[in-house]
């Protein structure tokens, strides 16, 4: 009898949902863009310092929610602060790192287009966890990503051989990346595994408590730092710049980006969210090449409009999978 009552109403909230959880994982790739760029413009910084710097500031940051949020944070069990940690640890100091270490020996675009794999990565790593979508559904949007991915990655990996003749430890820069890549394939199913046990977590305290639990980590780090000789620890060699752009990545890649993939990660699926990451990568890029001052190619053209696509049709699958 009392069905229809509490059944009528939740019928159009799952398209809402889906909807805030897709423009939330799409402004999450725009926050992440910026990390591709930022050092380049920071050479003299090992990816140890660039990654204890960012996560210094982001720790730093979210004093302030924090306080504003004691209440809800004091609730939290021993548990969520195991997993806090092991995210922090992971998805953000070892993963910037190998980013760091990627874009100074590789360059920026090379890195964002192994980034760049995290949307079939993560798709397909999140299906066989949790099957969602039936393969042939994701089949075409894969295919059509992977295909972007290979004309951008054609492009790059030929600079990639002309540094290599010219003496550039390019190889190097690839480890970072693939580093990285493996820290965020495993970041985004652990985090969403998490949420999805603990529904009543609020998603800013869960991006703060992530900040929180950083902090020590960075400060451990950069303590490492100034064991180090001939590095001018504490804020290198151009100070100003150091700090400014900690700062941004900071506030906007790690703690604005974090809150918004965890919206993302709440209201949707891990094989979606997978495939919206490749935002990241079209920001990056994006950056990047503004960066460089230069357009992309015409094969990374065809390559970025094949990953927009690939992701319009993953959405779709997705959507009609899950509905």
């Amino acid at each position: 009898m009392d069905t229809p009552v509490t059944a009528a109403p939740a019928a159009p909230a799952a398209p809402r949902r889906f909807v805030t959880g897709v423009i939330a994982a799409m402004a999450a790739g725009l926050c992440w863009g910026m990390i591709f760029s930022v050092p380049v413009l920071l050479p003299g910084y090992s990816p140890l310092a660039l990654s204890a710097g960012r996560y210094l500031a982001f720790g730093l940051i979210v004093l302030l929610p924090a306080w504003l949020d004691r209440r809800r944070i004091a609730a939290l069990s021993r548990a969520d602060w195991l997993r806090a940690g092991e995210l922090a640890l992971v998805g953000n100091l070892l993963y910037y790192a190998g980013i760091a270490l990627g874009a100074q020996h590789a360059g920026a675009p090379m890195t964002a287009a192994i980034i760049g794999t995290l949307p079939l990565v993560i798709a397909i790593s999140g299906n066989l966890v949790d099957k969602h979508i039936r393969w042939r559904r994701l089949a075409l949007p894969l295919l059509i990503i992977g295909s972007g991915l290979v004309l951008i990655h054609g492009h790059e990996f030929s600079i990639a051989g002309a540094q290599a003749r010219a003496g550039t430890n390019y190889l190097l820069g690839i480890a970072g990346a693939l580093f990285a890549l493996f820290c965020w394939t495993w970041y985004p199913l652990r985090n969403a595994a998490w949420i999805a046990r603990r529904p009543q977590l609020a998603m800013g305290t869960w991006a703060t408590v992530q900040g929180l639990a950083t902090l020590p980590l960075a400060l451990a780090a950069f303590l490492v730092l100034g064991l180090q000789p001939a590095n001018d620890w504490p804020l290198g060699p151009d100070p100003l710049r150091f700090v400014a752009l900690m700062a941004a990545l900071g506030l906007i890649a790690s703690w604005l980006g974090t809150l918004l993939w965890n919206i993302a990660s709440r209201e949707l699926p891990a094989t979606l969210t997978g495939q919206l990451i490749v935002f990241e990568t079209l920001f990056g890029l994006a950056f990047a090449y503004t960066l460089r001052g230069e357009w992309p190619d015409a094969a990374s053209l065809a390559g970025i409009a094949l990953l927009v696509a690939g992701v319009v049709l993953g959405v779709r699958a997705c959507r009609q999978g899950v509905a």
